[in-house]
């Protein structure tokens, strides 16, 4: 039995509904299918869903920017409303420390072009910003059994404070806010189905075919895998044409109970912490959200096969967390157990994503977001648009990239930037960006 689209989606995380919202406006008929249950029951249920702007290169920059226009005015950007529910954009403002090699400089450089506000913050102010917060700086980040963990600060941080930056209050509904638009528009969601084979024919994919043995014809294929994308470009051949890799990270996340003063409703700022390794971000309730930044001290957990992996956060990477966390802000009241889960980023190499071709025609990539794309979601779904219709015309993305022109700045946004074949990218090597 075999079905026929214009297009088949693999995923139905944030980024593949996006996707397949963006070809279902642009009059494509579109199947996404997906092993979860619902759409956003995979990686985007776990993510910070942080909206910020603060990245190594212009591209970067200029997307995050453009995509939180679309946030902020969510149901605008839909068109529609969703009964179930909207995802909401909380605004809190980003606070970053200056730390010896985060490449703030060349943030700064980058949030000038654009035209981004924000402000440079000395001791005092962050006394204001962040009360109760202990401003000594500890670089680098270390293991709590290192005896430098325990040494005093030698100096004391600044920062700067990005006014516009905050969080998505639900990534899951945000999730099913676009798959429900997108069905609006034609598209259809099969869940609980996995592919097992992408087919060709007459040298380009010809679809895909599911583990019930059912067959979907399609001239266009968009693997947006997440965790599970590296394995479906195996699958397709086209790993081999990437000069970039990308592979599961298994990370973990912790909520915990905020201090006084330290909350949202008091005005805190989502905060990277690269001096300790750590970012936080506050939530509604009263609590914070707790990561990692990826310092050079952590060991890097790399997952072979993303359907088997500890689901569930480690004592050890809990205490490491809950110390760091309490060596900065010395009220903070350590919790007696985890309250967290683990999960995994599909991490490009340099931690930029792919928004891509392939090697194989009509085969497209949208994957490698390395924890930090859930931001640029909706407008990733425009990019892989803008690049499937380029191709379809009989252009080549390799050898003329396609410009994207961002409709809040009027700036091109250059999509080989995030191309398959790009020289590796100098970021912060973390999920920073």
């Amino acid at each position: 039995m075999s079905d026929r689209a214009d297009a088949v989606v693999i995923g139905a995380g944030v980024i593949g509904s996006a996707v397949a919202l963006e070809l279902a406006r642009g009059g494509r008929s579109v199947i996404v299918v997906d092993k979860g249950p619902a759409a956003g029951t995979g990686s985007t249920s776990s993510s910070a869903s942080i909206i910020r702007f603060s990245y190594s290169t212009i591209d970067s920059v200029l997307a995050a920017w453009e995509a939180a226009a679309m946030w902020h005015d969510w149901a605008g950007h839909l068109g529609t409303v969703d009964p179930d529910g909207m995802a909401r954009f909380v605004r809190t403002g980003m606070c970053i420390f200056h730390t010896p090699g985060n490449g703030i400089e060349r943030v700064e450089q980058l949030w000038d072009d654009v035209g981004i506000a924000y402000e440079q913050c000395d001791t005092d102010r962050l006394r204001t910003l962040l009360p109760g917060v202990d401003l000594g700086a500890y670089f680098p980040p270390k293991r709590i059994d290192d005896p430098a963990f325990a040494e005093e600060a030698t100096s004391e941080l600044t920062a700067i404070f990005e006014p516009e930056s905050g969080f998505i209050d639900d990534p899951m509904l945000a999730a099913r806010n676009l798959a429900y638009t997108a069905k609006q528009h034609g598209a259809d969601f099969r869940f609980h189905q996995e592919v097992v084979s992408i087919d060709r024919a007459h040298g380009r994919v010809a679809g895909v075919t599911l583990a019930s043995g059912a067959s979907i014809e399609a001239p266009v294929v968009v693997n947006v895998g997440g965790p599970h994308s590296g394995l479906i470009n195996r699958m397709a051949g086209v790993a081999e044409g990437m000069r970039i890799g990308h592979r599961p990270l298994r990370q973990e996340v912790f909520t915990v109970e905020a201090p006084i003063g330290l909350r949202l409703e008091d005005g805190m700022p989502a905060t990277a912490d690269l001096d300790i390794g750590q970012y936080l971000r506050p939530q509604i309730g009263g609590t914070w959200l707790v990561g990692g930044t990826e310092p050079e001290c952590d060991e890097l957990h790399w997952v072979d096969d993303p359907d088997h992996f500890d689901e569930y956060p480690t004592v050890e990477q809990f205490e490491i967390t809950m110390m760091r966390v309490a060596r900065r802000v010395p009220e903070f009241g350590v919790p007696h157990r985890p309250v967290g889960l683990a999960a995994l980023y599909d991490v490009a190499d340099d931690w930029v994503p792919f928004y891509d071709k392939s090697d194989l025609p009509g085969f497209f990539m949208a994957c490698g977001t390395s924890g930090n794309q859930f931001k640029n979601a909706p407008l990733a779904g425009q990019f892989m648009k803008a690049i499937i219709d380029a191709e379809s015309a009989g252009g080549d993305h390799d050898a003329v990239p396609v410009q994207f022109v961002g409709a809040r700045t009027g700036r091109t946004i250059d999509l080989g930037a995030f191309s398959r074949r790009r020289e590796k990218a100098i970021t912060s090597g973390t999920v920073m960006g």
